[in-house]
């Protein structure tokens, strides 16, 4: 179980991103974060793994406390969460599978890591992952060659290197077409679905939120507005989340 405890983010300049945001996770739900550009869905992401450090609150992942962890505690709990972004985030001049490859750099040897050195059993589990969004053919191609859509499942098949219990996913399928984001949210739903990964996953459109969600979180200037079932989110709470000039488009 995930739980979010009162959970604030101030940044520098004085930006209130999160304010008080309390929720919790059960294990193999597919929450979906929702909300406008600047709601807090990002950082409500980033600071459950401390890409981005809380202001105040606390993350509590399977009984222990992300907010609290050593430097050392943090690396052998972010083993267990995943994390896909919206950028893609590879190494572009890199193969595809040199990127993969990086999601085993905290469980192997450092040094061996560094000259890409890595042993044959993690090629093939990278090997297999590839397999697993269907991009193994593409393997010795560097990153920059492939479309949005292939290098967004790169990303995918790095965060299953290592083996995730959870997957955050930070607006995957912003940049990408409609039929790209549906295949994309496919390989997302499956390994929540037939492998049992808790996925927390921010989208924009409440089409793919109501498609792909078992829940759904809705932010608004930092809080929480809706915390339910997707088709409980009517024409009322869609302009209560979303504001009342908004209209809502369908991702087909």
């Amino acid at each position: 179980m995930l739980e979010i405890q009162n959970l604030t983010k101030i940044y520098e300049d004085g930006t209130l991103a999160l304010d008080d945001v309390s929720f919790t996770v059960e294990d193999g739900e597919f929450l979906v974060v929702i909300g406008l550009s600047g709601s807090g869905k990002s950082t409500l992401l980033r600071c459950i793994n401390r890409l981005v450090e809380p202001t105040s609150g606390r993350v509590i992942w399977d009984g222990e406390d992300i907010t609290a962890a050593s430097q050392e505690e943090l690396r052998k709990i972010r083993r267990q969460i995943g994390m896909i972004f919206q950028q893609f985030n590879l190494v572009k001049r890199s193969s595809v599978m040199t990127n993969v490859l990086s999601g085993r750099l905290g469980y192997v040897n450092p040094w061996l890591s560094l000259a890409h050195q890595f042993p044959r059993e993690e090629r093939e589990r990278a090997m297999h992952n590839l397999e697993l969004v269907g991009i193994a053919g593409k393997a010795q191609n560097r990153a920059d060659e492939l479309s949005g859509g292939q290098q967004q499942r790169v990303g995918i098949a790095r965060a299953l290197m290592q083996n995730p219990k959870l997957m955050l996913a930070d607006e995957p399928v912003a940049s990408l077409d409609p039929a790209t984001s549906h295949s994309v949210l496919k390989y997302i739903e499956h390994l929540n679905r037939d492998q049992g990964v808790t996925v927390l996953c921010s989208l924009h459109f409440l089409s793919l939120a109501r498609r792909y969600g078992t829940r759904i979180i809705a932010l608004k200037a930092g809080q929480i507005v809706f915390d339910g079932l997707p088709e409980e989110i009517d024409d009322h709470r869609f302009k209560e989340i979303y504001g009342e000039e908004a209209v809502q488009v369908e991702v087909r």
